[in-house]
């Protein structure tokens, strides 16, 4: 009987041990499901588009933005899932320059002389460390890459240079440069606007 009861109390301990050693690798287990599932968030309230044409032979900037970025919130386990994959689309109405009358004009003698006037879409794809911005623009689909900074403060900077030839987006350009035509002039007495636009988006990363 003295037998009996030592092995029932031996395989008491080893069972209890075990199941000791079970839920401690079950809380492991959980604590790195919980730190693989962090989100980052990107949301278009947190998101502006600048970009910077040119005139004159000088290259003289002049600034402008689209108030609205359109898209769908979109999240991922890292910075670049969240990135990858993001379909957008920039209503032409939006564009502003803080000055009506050069805004009207680019909007009707530039994207005025476009295919598809009212929007331009695109989405951003991130492969082989990386990212693309795939935009629509005139009727025509071309890639565009993008210099990307992504902060310790998951703050996000997209930087590009739009040729506008690769949209052939080269008659808008003249278009627009007839109605600015003296406006355009530098010193030198010539009128001239630039094909190459330079592009900075900005965003945050909201971790959920």
């Amino acid at each position: 009987m003295k037998h009996l009861k030592f092995t029932l109390l031996a395989f008491s301990i080893i069972f209890a041990t075990a199941c000791k050693s079970d839920s401690k690798d079950e809380k492991t287990s959980t604590e790195n499901v919980t730190e693989t599932t962090v989100k980052y968030i990107v949301k278009p309230e947190n998101t502006s588009l600048k970009w910077t044409a040119y005139k004159t032979t000088e290259k003289t900037p002049v600034g402008g933005e689209f108030t609205t970025l359109s898209f769908d919130k979109k999240e991922g386990s890292s910075p670049q899932e969240a990135l990858n994959g993001l379909e957008f689309s920039i209503p032409v109405s939006s564009l502003f320059t803080k000055d009506e009358v050069r805004d009207n004009k680019l909007k009707a003698s530039f994207f005025g002389a476009m295919l598809d006037t009212k929007l331009i879409s695109g989405k951003i794809k991130y492969t082989d460390n990386k990212y693309i911005a795939s935009i629509t623009m005139n009727g025509v689909t071309n890639d565009l890459h993008l210099d990307v900074n992504i902060t310790e403060e998951r703050r996000v900077t997209m930087e590009a240079t739009m040729k506008l030839k690769d949209w052939d987006a080269l008659g808008a350009l003249e278009s627009l440069n007839k109605v600015c035509y003296d406006l355009h002039k530098g010193a030198d007495g010539v009128s001239k606007t630039w094909e190459d636009v330079a592009i900075e988006v900005n965003t945050y990363l909201r971790e959920k």
